[in-house]
C-alpha cells in the first residue's frame, strides 16, 4: 500500500517537474532573473558607505584646516566633497539631499593644535538624521580620517605619534536626532506595503479574468479598451490608497510619526506613484495567462525595485550604471516624498520636483500596458 503511494506520487512528481522543465516560460523565470537578482543584490546591498556626499564650511585660515581638506579629498568615502560658505547653504545641502553630511571647521583650528591649548580643538559634524543606518557609520569614518590626518601631519613635522593634539568631534543629527531607526524605517515602510499590494492587485486584474473565462466578456461588451483599462487600475489605486490611510493612520496614533507637511501633498504623490505601480502591474497582468503567472511577474519586478529604492541601503553606495537604473524606479522618487514629509515637512516645490519623474514613469508604464493589452487582444 506504502509502495503504491510512493509510486503515484513519485510519477506526479516526476510529470510535474518535465512539465515546468518544458515549458519554456517556466525555464527563464527558474534561470534568469535569480542569475541577474544576484548581480544586483550583490552591487546594491551594502552596509558599506563610499562615495558619500559631503559639504564643508571651513572658517579656520590656518594650514591645519587646509590641510585637513585636502586629505579628506584623498579618501574614497568622500569622492564628492564640495564647500559651503554660511549656515543658509548648510541648511540648503542638508535639506535637498546634497550632502549626508556637513564638517564645520572652526576659526580656532589650527590655533589650538599650534598651542597644545587644555581645551581641544573641535570639528562640528552635522548628519542627515534621516539615513539612522549609514550616519554612525559615516561619523565613524570622519573621526578615524580626522585622527589619521593629525597623525600624518605631526609625523612630517618630525613629532612623535603619542604627541598627538586632542580633538573632538561634536556630532549633531537633524531632522531624527536620537536615531531612532522606527522614525525613518516605518515611512519607507508605508511605501513597499503600497507598492506590494498595488502591484498584486493589478498584476492579477486581467489574469484573473482569463483564468476564469470571463475575460471574453469583457471583450464583447460595450466597453472600449480605455474604458476596461481605467476601471481596472483606478479600482486598484483606489482600494491601495485606502490601504495606505489606514497605515498611516496606526503609525500616528500607535507610534506618534506624523505627516510633517500638507496631507495634500502625501495624497498627490500617492496617488501618481501607485499610477506607474499600476501600469506595471497591468503589464505584466496583460502577458499572464493564468494567476500564478501574474504572481510570479509581479514577484519579479517587487525585489529589484525595494533594494534599488535605497530602502535598505542608499542609493550612492551603488555603482554608476546601477545608480542610472534606479532613475526608472517609481519606487525611489516616492520613498524621497514620503520620507520628506513625514520626517522634515517638504515644501511643495520639493515634492513637485520629485513628483516629475513619477508622472513620466506613470505615462511610459500605462502607455506600455495599453499597448501590450491591445497586442494581446487582436
Amino acid at each position: 500500500m506504502f509502495i503504491n503511494v510512493l509510486a503515484r506520487v513519485g510519477r506526479l512528481i516526476l510529470k510535474e517537474m518535465l512539465a515546468t522543465l518544458r515549458d519554456p516560460k517556466a525555464r527563464i523565470v527558474l534561470v534568469l532573473p535569480p542569475i541577474i537578482q544576484v548581480f544586483i543584490f550583490s552591487y546594491a546591498i551594502t552596509q558599506e558607505v563610499r562615495n558619500a556626499p559631503m559639504a564643508v564650511l571651513n572658517r579656520d585660515t590656518g594650514i591645519e584646516g587646509a590641510a585637513l581638506l585636502k586629505y579628506m579629498g584623498r579618501q574614497p568615502t568622500f569622492r564628492n566633497m564640495f564647500l559651503v560658505r554660511n549656515e543658509q547653504e548648510i541648511d540648503t545641502a542638508i535639506d535637498q539631499r546634497k550632502a549626508t553630511a556637513v564638517m564645520v571647521i572652526p576659526p580656532d583650528f589650527t590655533r589650538r593644535l599650534a598651542d597644545s591649548s587644555p581645551c581641544p580643538a573641535q570639528i562640528n559634524l552635522i548628519l542627515d538624521g534621516r539615513r539612522p543606518n549609514a550616519s554612525p557609520i559615516l561619523a565613524g569614518y570622519i573621526q578615524r580620517i580626522v585622527q589619521n590626518a593629525l597623525l600624518g601631519s605631526l609625523r612630517e613635522k618630525g613629532g612623535h605619534p603619542s604627541a598627538i593634539p586632542g580633538i573632538d568631534v561634536v556630532t549633531r543629527h537633524w531632522f531624527n536626532p536620537n536615531l531612532i531607526p522606527r522614525q525613518s524605517f516605518l515611512p519607507g515602510l508605508i511605501c513597499i506595503l503600497c507598492a506590494v499590494v498595488g502591484l498584486n492587485l493589478s498584476a492579477l486584474a486581467i489574469a484573473r479574468e482569463r483564468e476564469l473565462g470571463t475575460f471574453e466578456q469583457l471583450l464583447v461588451s460595450p466597453l472600449t479598451l480605455p474604458e476596461i483599462l481605467f476601471g481596472k487600475a483606478f479600482t486598484v489605486v483606489f482600494l491601495t490608497s485606502m490601504t495606505a490611510g489606514v497605515l498611516v493612520v496606526i503609525i500616528h496614533f500607535f507610534f506618534g510619526i506624523t505627516i510633517k507637511s500638507s496631507p495634500f501633498l502625501f495624497v498627490v504623490s500617492i496617488e501618481t506613484f501607485l499610477l506607474a505601480i499600476v501600469g506595471v502591474g497591468l503589464f505584466v497582468s496583460s502577458l499572464s495567462m493564468t494567476q500564478q503567472q501574474a504572481i510570479l511577474g509581479a514577484i519579479l519586478v517587487l525585489p529589484p525595485a525595494t533594494m534599488l529604492s535605497g530602502f535598505a541601503t542608499p542609493i550612492e553606495n551603488m555603482p554608476g550604471w546601477l545608480q542610472m537604473l534606479t532613475v526608472a524606479n517609481p519606487l525611489r522618487w516616492f520613498l524621497i516624498i514620503v520620507k520628506g514629509l513625514f520626517m522634515r515637512g517638504m515644501s511643495a516645490a520639493a515634492v513637485c520636483e520629485n513628483l516629475i519623474p513619477l508622472f513620466v514613469i506613470s505615462a511610459v508604464t500605462l502607455t506600455s500596458a495599453a499597448y501590450m493589452f491591445r497586442k494581446r487582444m487582436e
